[in-house]
């Protein structure tokens, strides 16, 4: 089977950028390893949920996904304020103050994934999905690449796109190079009911022995991401339902008054991971397979969205007589995508790097720079706008 694009991942970026192509007119396969969870029919919470930015949900609104989720498993976020860690320090964000409906949303993954997955089943005949598949080899040829799967199917297309995650294995079948270390941190995530409203604010603690956000959901509930200590996050995880509650009412100076567990807690490691390369002639490398960041600006996703919708535009711009694995079409990807992936990689390591430090001087120098950007307005809008795309 000949395929023009064979998008390796069908995760939320993967899925859809493969969505974004459907009216492209390039024939395009899709291989999945997992069956996708469908979306919780009663009243459970995903763990894992996404603060969507206003870009990425029109992207999501104009591939027909973001209005195929229901609105009451959305909420919107008005406000952040950010604390550090000497209990005073603060910075406030308001959509209200530049002039815009919100900040973010906050969705649950399995919500989105599903609505996503939903717009493929409509999709025409250029669109092949397999799953569940698993590739099990790549061959690299100057004309094409060569894919087999477990089940000994053979594929051949112009373009190979790994979608496959932080740990992609596309990248490593084409020997792309990365630079990573690990923070050594867990992101305990979790789901509350509160007592108090969050009146659609995001708080974020930056602590001694981590930061602490929570999110909110629609009525009175809160996610939790929690990035702390591989030993505390244990600690959190073991912790009866009650005493965990306890513990981050205290830890969030008790915002939200009492809390109630709707979700246990789990846990998933902190890398940063940097990928020297995001193009190969024929190979593409999108999402968490082209960069991993520290969550504590929640703009992972968004950021992989952004690579979606460059990708997209360049390729939906080619047609059946177009190579879609030339090189130098890619490099035009690759040149585009470099700044914004650069610059959050450099902002949330460094704060990372910075919160995380123990030494006195530092603790008074970042906390300082909290209440200056506060009352520094052109600083914090210019933060904001490039957050919202």
């Amino acid at each position: 089977m000949k395929f023009d694009i064979i998008v390796i991942g069908g995760g939320l970026v993967g899925a859809s950028l493969v969505a974004a192509l459907k009216d492209s007119g390039l024939k395009i396969a899709l291989i999945e390893p997992h069956e996708s969870a469908p979306a919780p029919q009663d009243e459970s919470w995903d763990s894992r949920v996404y603060a969507i930015s206003p870009g990425s949900a029109a992207f999501l609104q104009k591939l027909g996904a973001w209005q195929l989720i229901e609105a009451e498993r959305v909420a919107p976020v008005y406000e952040m304020a950010v604390f550090g860690d000497d209990n005073t320090a603060h910075v406030n964000f308001s959509a209200y103050e530049i002039g815009l409906p919100e900040l973010a949303f906050i969705a649950e993954n399995r919500q989105l994934q599903t609505a996503v997955w939903q717009t493929l089943s409509s999709s025409k005949e250029n669109i092949q999905i397999f799953c569940p598949a698993k590739c099990t080899a790549i061959t690299w040829h100057d004309t094409h690449v060569d894919v087999q799967l477990s089940d000994g199917t053979r594929l051949e297309t112009a373009l190979i796109i790994g979608a496959d995650g932080v740990n992609s294995w596309v990248r490593k079948q084409a020997e792309i190079e990365v630079s990573r270390h690990a923070y050594h941190q867990i992101g305990v995530v979790a789901n509350f009911s509160t007592e108090l409203s969050h009146r659609q604010i995001a708080h974020q603690w930056f602590r001694r022995d981590g930061v602490l956000a929570l999110l909110p959901l629609p009525g009175k509930r809160i996610s939790m991401v929690w990035s702390t200590t591989e030993d505390h996050a244990v600690f959190l995880r073991n912790l009866p339902a009650e005493k965990l509650c306890q513990q981050v009412e205290e830890a969030s100076s008790h915002a939200l008054g009492t809390m109630q567990l709707i979700s246990p807690p789990v846990g998933f490691p902190l890398n940063y991971v940097h990928v020297k390369k995001l193009v190969k002639p024929r190979l593409v490398l999108i999402g968490d397979a082209a960069h991993g960041i520290h969550p504590l600006a929640g703009q992972g996703v968004n950021l992989g969205l952004r690579d979606t919708q460059e990708l997209a535009a360049i390729l939906s711009t080619q047609n059946a007589l177009t190579d879609c694995g030339n090189y130098m079409l890619l490099r035009c990807y690759e040149l585009a995508r470099k700044e914004d992936i650069l610059a959050l990689e450099w902002v949330t390591d460094g704060l990372q790097k910075l919160f995380n430090n123990p030494n006195p001087t530092l603790a008074r120098i970042r906390n300082l720079g909290l209440e200056i950007t506060n009352h520094l307005p052109l600083i914090k809008n210019r933060l904001i706008r490039h957050a919202l795309n």
